[in-house]
């Protein structure tokens, strides 16, 4: 028996909208039957573009041809528009942010029970080809145990213009870039207990909304991460520095240049001082070549896998598969997020 093809459609069909289209369109499984949006100019130049805008939010969502709908709007009407799919018998999927606080996410999730459909959050970076080679060089073992791992985004063009500049609309670079990153290492700690984040933000372009953060998050088998998104850097620190007790991965960028360098022999760990500014050091003193292996990155196994998350999701409301992004996942990330938010406000450590 062939399965069903699921219509999908949009709501909200700006930037992230119209990726969203062209993922339906070109994966086997689901077909994008519409999409809404408030503004009449949007409207119209998605009917020019060759897709069908409904008159009405409610015109969508009462078509009985549409099975999923995807929220695509600005992060403060995230909870309104699902609750109301929900209502309306629609699996939904919000963009990330889900929502802007616990309470909010637990109406959602509410909704979603007493409808008995589909609630989930596009969190497509974990579908990362820097991410996935990440977690793949640290399970392989080859840099022993890792106990540090920084994660950063930096860019010099400050927040993007319109909505995520205002902080009532769920602006800022935290709800911005920052969810997909703590999402990338929630979802690699698993099970592991979160213990306490301590978290700075930028304003140096914005006045109103963080234009960049940094957050300290020590996990209860003592691994720590430090994810920093910057938007004033005109000089770029790597995408990811990956430290383990036998070894270093450096990724340079999204284009995955970098290398991993490990320990041979900790045994020869003398060594003659060498000149360091005006003084000398054997701490610093590099390694010779004999104790130290260095390794390319395998690139070329994790392309980045832009079907990845709807592929998952047509086969979750197929009774194939396991939904990926869950509940209790997104309840604990909007944690975090109110606790960096806390900590940078206090100048204080937050403990889980």
């Amino acid at each position: 028996m062939s399965e069903k093809i699921l219509g999908g459609a949009i709501i909200g069909f700006g930037g992230m909208g119209h990726f969203h289209a062209r993922q339906m369109n070109k994966i086997d499984g689901i077909e994008l039957i519409g999409t809404f949006d408030i503004d009449p100019e949007v409207q119209k130049q998605a009917e020019l573009d060759g897709f069908h805008p409904f008159e009405s939010r409610e015109a969508l969502l009462s078509c009985s041809a549409v099975d999923v709908v995807v929220i695509a709007t600005p992060n403060d009407v995230h909870k309104e528009i699902a609750i109301d799919a929900l209502q309306h018998g629609k699996n939904v999927v919000s963009e990330k942010p889900v929502t802007l606080c616990p309470a909010d996410l637990e109406e959602m999730i509410a909704a979603a029970n007493k409808a008995g459909k589909l609630f989930t959050v596009h969190q497509n970076r974990r579908f990362d080809g820097d991410y996935l080679m990440v977690r793949s060089i640290m399970d392989s073992g080859v840099l022993g145990d890792v106990f540090r791992i920084e994660s950063r985004v930096q860019g010099s063009r400050g927040i993007p213009t319109g909505w995520r500049e205002v902080k009532a609309q769920g602006g800022g670079m935290l709800y911005d870039w920052g969810v997909h990153m703590l999402d990338q290492m929630l979802y690699t700690m698993g099970d592991v207990k979160l213990q306490s984040v301590y978290g700075t933000m930028t304003h140096i372009t914005n006045a109103e909304c963080d234009d960049g953060f940094s957050v300290l998050c020590k996990f209860e088998n003592g691994v720590e991460w430090i994810i920093e998104i910057q938007t004033n850097n005109f000089a770029q620190l790597p995408r990811w520095y990956v430290l383990g007790v036998n070894g270093t991965t450096i990724v340079e960028d999204w284009d995955l240049h970098g290398r991993t360098v490990t320990c041979t022999d900790f045994s020869k760990n003398d060594s003659a001082p060498v000149v360091a500014g005006a003084g000398i050091t054997r701490t610093m003193a590099p390694r010779t070549d004999e104790t130290i292996k260095t390794y390319p990155l395998p690139a070329e196994d994790f392309p980045t896998s832009w079907d990845g998350y709807y592929n998952n999701l047509i086969a979750a409301l197929n009774g194939k598969e396991d939904i990926l992004v869950t509940h209790d996942q997104q309840r604990l990330l909007v944690r975090v997020i109110e606790a960096i938010f806390q900590s940078a406000a206090s100048g204080e450590v937050v403990h889980f």
